[in-house]
């Protein structure tokens, strides 16, 4: 790279880096974004092997097509003024131990579901839930992420959204606790209580009553509503990464892949710039945005005392969320059903509990709604077990030595279980099939552990926010207040780059966006 200074160095391409990066173009720094990765993205990025396209994350997407839509993505998005074309369904497979069914996003349609599966009583308590959850869902959109920034000029920004925040009352203060408190004298349906467990798990990598009320209440604003859809962007979230790179590339800002950042270097207590791994120094002339988790990022501090030993000391404390068992799968599709849901969720036995080892699978078949993610008469799948894979199991393994192939082997079972309740002949379709492990999302995704994030429980603790107490050294991503999950890490982004915005033009882009 010739660029040896720079206004802003954002480390990490993941989601709430681009955002963070993009917006800080927009604002007028000159911003340069490193990515260690050859692909931008982040947990979010996607991969070709073999003329297939694969996702290696996030596979449930909503709100990003919808004006009125709250998701602090969509407000990115619209920020940036850049399209993302999305396709839409509404309807997933459920593999429980009920037995299976299909459900369609939206609470009336959930009703009829409940209905057959549980009877009346079921769906009278759901209605009395959707009752209780309208002005929570007001209350959770009434100041958008968009407007909120850390310092004192978030006065200025979040005024014109305050009186309607605070007409909430009490009900704001609900958005503080967890999930499970809200509904614990409601829901007494013991099947409706695991499936808000699940939901509130595939949120936060958390069971219901570790989840924030607040993200759920997000959530049912999102899914049950009327006549709402889910999404899926076009060629994946690698769309959503291209996205969000022409936006930041649209105002000036560069991205640099297979740019490892080895330190963060700080005089004082100053940020003064980044070494990379291959020597260079860039120096920035107002600061470092890390797109970290807590305890990658503490990896690149310097040992010296005063705010930096205590930084690091108060993230590497953090507890983490366990990582995730990943399959890959290329597979002939002749005889495959064209209106098969393309998302699926197994679940083992709620008895163990929605978190535990190898209980819940999700199962992502994209190529029916974008076949260009396949070869003609194939489909990609993407199968995992969503951050609830114990990384001490893999820790110290050999990648290479028979132990780990033994392993992989074993720990995948429970994935191929899953998916042959869709596809009973899977495996004799299979073209290609990679195995990932939490040591892989610990080698390309930068992930401490291959940590989902930080599993701090809603009501007994909080995520921090972007400050750190280094002058000049700002944090976004799922370590960072909201937290996990591609609307929080959207948001965490935003409130990075208007922290370092003069409030007239935030205030302007709040604007732009109809805010």
């Amino acid at each position: 790279m010739a660029k040896q200074t720079t206004d802003v160095v954002v480390i990490g391409s993941g989601i709430g880096g681009l955002c963070a990066g993009a917006l800080l173009a927009k604002y007028g720094y000159e911003v340069l974004v490193c990515e260690s990765h050859s692909l931008a993205g982040g947990a979010a990025h996607s991969f070709e092997y073999r003329g297939f396209h694969f996702d290696s994350g996030p596979s449930l997407y909503s709100g990003l097509m919808d004006s009125s839509s709250a998701n602090p993505l969509k407000q990115v998005l619209d920020a940036l003024a850049v399209e993302l074309p999305c396709y839409t369904y509404d309807t997933w497979g459920c593999w429980l131990p009920e037995g299976q069914f299909e459900t369609q996003v939206g609470a009336a349609k959930f009703q009829d579901v409940l209905a057959q599966l549980r009877g009346p009583q079921a769906v009278q308590e759901w209605q009395h839930l959707q009752q209780i959850m309208e002005p929570l869902k007001d209350a959770a959109i009434a100041l958008p992420p968009a407007a909120i920034r850390a310092d004192w000029q978030v006065l200025r920004s979040a005024r014109l959204f305050l009186p309607n925040f605070l007409k909430q009352g009490r009900r704001a203060t609900k958005l503080t606790g967890d999930f499970a408190r809200v509904y614990q004298n409601v829901i007494h349906d013991e099947f409706l209580r695991n499936w808000l467990d699940l939901l509130s798990f595939l949120i936060s990598g958390l069971p219901a009553d570790s989840t924030s009320a607040a993200a759920m209440s997000f959530m049912f604003a999102d899914w049950y509503r009327p006549g709402v859809s889910l999404e899926y962007p076009v060629n994946g979230s690698a769309g959503l990464v291209t996205a969000l790179v022409s936006g930041l590339e649209k105002f000036g800002g560069e991205l640099q892949l297979n740019a490892h950042v080895s330190k963060i270097i700080i005089a004082g207590n100053q940020i003064k710039g980044v070494l990379l791994r291959n020597g260079q120094v860039i120096n920035v002339k107002k600061g470092v945005v890390a797109n970290l988790s807590a305890w990658d990022l503490c990896k690149l501090l310097p040992q010296q005392t005063g705010a930096v030993e205590k930084l690091r000391s108060q993230r590497t404390q953090l507890p983490a969320c366990a990582s995730f068992m990943h399959l890959h799968l290329g597979i002939n599709g002749d005889g495959i059903a064209p209106d098969l849901p393309c998302h699926h969720i197994y679940v083992k036995d709620w008895s163990l509990g929605i978190d535990a080892p190898q209980n819940v699978v999700l199962i992502s078949i994209p190529s029916l709604l974008d076949p260009s993610l396949a070869p003609p008469g194939k489909h990609a799948i993407h199968v995992y077990t969503p951050g609830n894979e114990p990384y001490a199991i893999w820790q110290g393994l050999d990648r290479r030595s028979a132990d780990y192939q033994a392993l992989k082997e074993t720990r995948s079972q429970i994935m191929w279980e899953a998916l042959e309740k869709v596809i009973p002949d899977v495996r004799k379709r299979c073209e290609v099939t990679l195995v990932g492990t939490p040591l892989t999302h610990e080698r390309f995704l930068r992930r401490d552990r291959g940590s989902y994030g930080p599993a701090l429980a809603a009501g007994k603790a909080i995520f921090p926010g972007p400050r750190t107490g280094i002058q000049g050294l700002l944090c976004c991503g799922d370590s960072t207040f909201p937290g996990i999950g591609l609307p929080a890490v959207a948001a965490s982004g935003m409130l990075a780059a208007n922290t370092w915005t003069p409030v007239d033009k935030h205030l302007a882009m709040l604007k732009e966006i109809g805010l």
